[in-house]
């Protein structure tokens, strides 16, 4: 059974296709008009969900690549016995379909946080650019590594880091992935997100949570005014999570790899 989500919108202009997965991805990779616009021509339509919606489910196939222009999103696990483990918030610049597009069944589903805004293309046609321009076959490896270093942290979260270490931490990446695509304002940005949607992806209770957000609040290492979060003392977040931004490398440029293999 194939799941599908209902298509709606117009097809943006590609002069007008200034999106966040753009932003992040030339933040590794140099992308030129001709570039955008093979992967915008990809693009069938833009694809709006109301919040709550299912965008992938768990055992239906799917097929496709989403990539994030407005909204946050939750990939998660739900066991037998009704408890849910979000494996990671999927923000603006950020795909749908990394990994369930990829395996022959989704082993996760993804739910729509917010009302979300997405531009959506098939992964066959996304697959045949790559043959065509291995350019976009490189990003999409270097994307691959930026989430599972991420994912990585989320183990050590989970595994080694105290309730108030780990909300320091998701607090942090939370900040710095809207950064990287332009959706933070110096140390605040919004998060649209529900007590109950953090403490499901932090593995803690709701009053647990709640206390630890009024830890950081009273230390003045964070201030919350509804979905608005300031980080305050951003060193000192940093130092009590053990907080090391994941940089990627760029993706050197062939000629220059070339000129390296020859000398």
């Amino acid at each position: 059974m194939n799941r599908k989500m209902p298509m709606s919108g117009r097809k943006i202009a590609a002069s007008d296709w200034g999106t966040p997965v753009i932003s992040r991805l030339r933040t590794f990779v140099d992308l030129s008009p001709v570039d955008v616009e093979e992967l915008h021509g990809l693009v069938e339509a833009e694809l709006t969900v109301g919040r709550r919606r299912d965008l992938v489910v768990d055992g239906y196939e799917y097929n496709k690549l989403a990539f994030v222009r407005e909204g946050f999103a939750a990939r998660y696990k739900l066991l037998r016995n009704g408890k849910r483990q979000i494996i990671n918030i999927l923000l603006p610049g950020d795909i749908v379909g990394m990994p369930g597009s990829f395996v022959d069944l989704p082993t996760f589903s993804v739910i729509a946080l917010t009302d979300m805004k997405m531009d959506v293309c098939s992964l066959d046609d996304f697959i045949a650019l790559c043959y065509r321009r291995p350019k976009f076959a490189l990003a999409l490896s270097w994307l691959a590594v930026q989430e599972a270093v991420i994912n990585a942290e989320h183990i050590v979260d989970i595994g080694r880091r105290t309730s108030l270490e780990r909300l320091a931490h998701f607090l942090l990446e939370i900040h710095g992935r809207l950064s990287m695509v332009g959706l933070a304002k110096n140390n605040t940005f919004d998060l649209p997100i529900s007590q109950e949607v953090m403490s499901d992806a932090l593995g803690l209770s709701v009053p647990h949570l709640n206390r630890m957000m009024a830890k950081l609040r009273s230390d003045k290492m964070v201030a919350v005014a509804d979905r608005r979060i300031e980080l305050i003392d951003t060193e000192g977040l940093r130092k009590l999570a053990h907080f090391q931004p994941a940089r990627m490398a760029r993706i050197p440029a062939a000629g220059m790899r070339e000129h390296e293999l020859t000398v």
